[in-house]
């Protein structure tokens, strides 16, 4: 299989053929990902709740996502690697500049900002410097404290026509790619039709381009309170590796979310 790239990201948009995508942080699950097809792996700022036993993603440094970022860079030989910009990281044009070139640096192919409007113009100095973007709408954990808790967005008509507006601006200032986040059906498959960027999912239906989970959810490992959106697939598998190839069978297949995952 060839190296995957966001050309080969954008090409199965077309062919309508689903990403797959999953939260690594060290080598070792990284390999795995990486020999069972999953093309996206994503070294997210969960890091913070699931490895660092935090109660949100606040607490996360550029520090924390680039030694995971490394680490994973070194196992993966074909998966496009995705890196979060933590909080407050990217709270100016130039800062966000600096920060995204660490991450570049330390292997990964593009970085995740968590916001809208407002990055438009960060979004646009970022590609014109050669550095790849994921937006990403809809919840964004790192706005939780605002939010009052993890809440679904897009329910009211007139925040979901914010999202959608967002979306398409985003895009239009270059990012390359879109991470929606518990959001209802109806809004998920209205930014999935209206972008040319292909859109993964998460807690947004099965309607979206590809889906994202994390790793510790979708092995049934995390402490605490479990999103309804995950599913724990080591319970029809008998090994990580086969937990695995099913994730990635069933979002391939749409079987992955079904509609007890859906919010509407």
């Amino acid at each position: 299989m060839a190296v995957l790239n966001i050309s080969s990201l954008a090409k199965m948009k077309q062919k309508k053929q689903k990403i797959t995508c999953i939260t690594a942080y060290d080598a070792s699950f990284a390999s795995i990902f990486d020999e069972a097809g999953i093309q996206v792996m994503l070294i997210g700022d969960s890091l913070g709740m699931v490895l660092q036993g935090h109660t949100n993603t606040i607490p996360v440094t550029l520090n924390d996502i680039k030694y995971h970022t490394k680490c994973v860079a070194r196992a993966v030989k074909n998966a496009f690697i995705l890196a979060d910009l933590p909080f407050m990281t990217y709270s100016t044009s130039h800062k966000a500049y600096d920060n995204a070139a660490k991450l570049i640096r330390a292997g990964a192919n593009m970085v995740k900002l968590e916001g809208g409007e407002w990055l438009s113009e960060t979004i646009k100095g970022l590609v014109d410097r050669g550095i790849p973007v994921c937006a990403h709408l809809g919840l964004t954990p790192q706005s939780i404290n605002v939010f009052g808790g993890f809440k679904v967005q897009g329910r009211q008509d007139v925040q979901a026509e914010k999202i959608l507006q967002d979306a398409l601006l985003l895009e239009k200032c270059g990012a390359q790619l879109l991470v929606i986040e518990c959001v209802p059906l109806a809004l998920a498959q209205r930014i999935t039709d209206a972008l040319r960027i292909p859109v993964i999912g998460i807690g947004a239906s099965n309607v979206t381009d590809g889906q994202v989970l994390v790793m510790h959810d979708a092995f049934g490992i995390s402490s605490g309170f479990c999103p309804r959106f995950t599913k724990n697939f080591l319970l029809e598998a008998n090994d990580i590796k086969s937990a695995v190839a099913l994730y990635k069978k069933q979002v391939e297949d749409g079987s992955f979310p079904a509609q007890e995952h859906f919010f509407n």
